[in-house]
């Protein structure tokens, strides 16, 4: 096993993961504010906190997809060896981790009528994430938010699945950002 497998998951892993996921529930309960999490050192080219959410949401129970550039063999060895989350095809996924432009939007499970939050949850790396260019209305936002997406027509049409869907989570070296099915975007 390769030594840097080893390295780069939580230190504290109570704490950390503790901290990690309040960050994503803030993240997703406030669409477009950004929040810090850190705690992760994963392999190239995962973001930081890339890595604390991948740490703290998956398990052996939630197979994830990597697309392109993160489907590397030390990334699927980091996430194998600290979570047991499988690595499967993109229609399989529970989470997705790539960058905007490898992730095919659909092929990813949007739910069932029945059953809508058996959708996929993608983690989007990104090189900028602030809050500028695209507005943002709904649920968790007071007036309006401003969030650096990639494009806009994609979240549009998402959100007009309702409640079916996908949700984003945006990541950038050590900041998070989420933008659930239920944000009006434009």
């Amino acid at each position: 096993m390769m030594h840097e497998v080893l390295e780069g998951g939580f230190n504290d892993v109570p704490v950390q993961a503790a901290q990690a996921f309040r960050a994503v529930m803030t993240a997703m309960a406030r669409p477009g504010d950004i929040v810090q999490v850190c705690g992760a050192q994963p392999p190239a080219p995962m973001s930081v906190a890339a890595g604390a959410v991948v740490l703290t949401l998956c398990d052996p129970e939630t197979p994830i997809y990597l697309a392109g550039s993160h489907d590397t063999e030390q990334v699927r060895a980091w996430i194998s060896f600290h979570t047991g989350a499988p690595c499967v095809a993109a229609h399989d996924a529970v989470f997705a981790l790539g960058v905007w432009d490898d992730l095919p939007l659909g092929a990813f499970s949007i739910g069932r009528a029945e059953y809508p939050d058996r959708s996929a949850t993608l983690i989007v790396d990104s090189a900028h994430l602030a809050n500028e260019g695209a507005v943002l209305r709904g649920p968790g936002i007071d007036g309006t938010a401003r969030l650096s997406l990639p494009e806009t027509r994609a979240f549009q049409q998402n959100a007009a699945l309702f409640p079916l869907g996908l949700d984003f989570l945006f990541t950038c070296d050590t900041r998070l950002a989420a933008l659930p099915r239920t944000t009006r975007v434009s």
